[in-house]
């Protein structure tokens, strides 16, 4: 019988993270890399949420993550929506599920924010030039 595995995606901003999860021996990566050697260290404890919050649950799942686009922040917020999505999907309990949710919302939903758009005679999206009368 082959094996089961879920394949869940998440977006922030520009990012796009595709995670695949299975059975496994409780390896989770990030883009080939585990995901406790990712380089920044606050961006490392977010991106490591979903796995702390299942406990022991989490050494029987593997998890290989692919983010493009973006920036850090956005591709790990990408990273950990898609994570725990799939790992709801492949335990299949709605107590993890509550868990996520009562955690932090966005660990299971899209952050949909975007950047707005740059508007004329401004240099960004609000900041206008300003005017002089004298």
């Amino acid at each position: 019988m082959a094996e089961k595995v879920i394949a869940t995606t998440g977006k922030r901003k520009t990012a796009t993270a595709r995670a695949y999860t299975k059975n496994g021996s409780g390896k989770f990566r990030i883009n080939g890399t585990p995901i406790e050697l990712y380089p920044v260290a606050m961006l490392r404890e977010k991106l490591m949420e979903p796995k702390l919050l299942i406990g022991e649950r989490s050494e029987a799942i593997d998890v290989e993550i692919t983010v493009t686009g973006g920036g850090l922040t956005g591709q790990v917020d990408a990273a950990r929506t898609a994570m725990a999505k799939g790992i709801v999907k492949l335990l299949n309990d709605e107590t993890i599920d509550e868990i996520y949710r009562q955690y932090d919302r966005t660990i299971m939903v899209n952050d949909i924010r975007r950047k707005l758009p740059k508007k004329p005679m401004g240099r960004g999206a609000r900041a206008r030039r300003q005017k002089s009368y004298r």
